[in-house]
């Protein structure tokens, strides 16, 4: 049984359907990516799944379990957390203070203290920043931040969304790392990247979204030879 199970899901803003019958899905422990254009759908995927946007018509499944009717707090409970796009961390609150809140459903606060420090430990320099106000962080290092944040939840899934966006190189190569690392770790990742040669590189398998419609499905290899992705997705056309 996969981890997630998304089947047939419909999700818009107002009348227009982002989504039309998208069906996919993650295993344990599986890195799975979507790739596609700008306004594909990807980041509307990934809201409709922890709850923010909801689903028009579908189902969504995690471990056996309808998410059908949570409310988005109730779904980073079952085990679902999110590192959205553009980071949305909280400026005025410390690095200490972000990453206290990716806790915030858990009542044990020594082991939010554990969480904490072993985030610190995928991302050192959040710990060397634990005192320094979120909003004063550099662009990467707030991309750390809200990876971090999602981890204190303790998740089994990670909805990552655009990690690498506007980052220099070498913190892509250590986000990619920490993302291969989690994937190790038992931890689902379902990640939305841009950069898809990058994405196809590390996932075991991957979706093509265009236009709010699953059109190709396979291992993170073929989609990677894939002709069409190859010309419209890695410049090579």
């Amino acid at each position: 049984m996969a981890l997630l199970e998304v089947t047939d899901l419909e999700a818009g803003y107002g009348p227009i359907r982002a989504l039309d019958r998208v069906s996919i899905s993650v295993g344990e422990g599986e890195l799975v990516a979507i790739i596609g254009a700008n306004g594909a759908g990807k980041s509307t995927l990934l809201m409709s799944i922890s709850g923010v946007v909801p689903p028009r018509a579908g189902t969504i499944t995690f471990a056996g379990r309808s998410l059908a009717g949570l409310a988005p707090h109730e779904i980073v409970r079952c085990g679902i957390c999110q590192a959205p796009e553009g980071r949305r961390i909280f400026p005025r609150l410390t690095v200490r203070e972000n990453l206290e809140l990716g806790g915030f459903t858990h009542r044990d606060r020594t082991q939010v203290r554990h969480d904490i420090a072993e985030a610190c430990g995928l991302f050192p320099v959040l710990g060397e920043r634990l005192g320094q106000l979120g909003g004063t962080l550099s662009g990467g290092e707030q991309q750390m931040l809200a990876i971090a944040r999602a981890l204190v939840g303790r998740p089994r899934l990670v909805l990552l969304d655009e990690p690498s966006l506007g980052l220099a190189p070498l913190i892509v190569a250590k986000v990619f790392e920490v993302i291969t690392a989690l994937s190790a770790r038992g931890i689902g990742v379902l990640l939305v990247e841009q950069n898809a040669r990058a994405a196809l590189a590390l996932a075991s398998r991957g979706y093509v979204l265009e236009t709010g419609r699953i059109t190709l499905t396979g291992t993170g290899p073929e989609l990677a030879a894939d002709r069409r992705v190859r010309d419209a997705y890695l410049g090579e056309g």
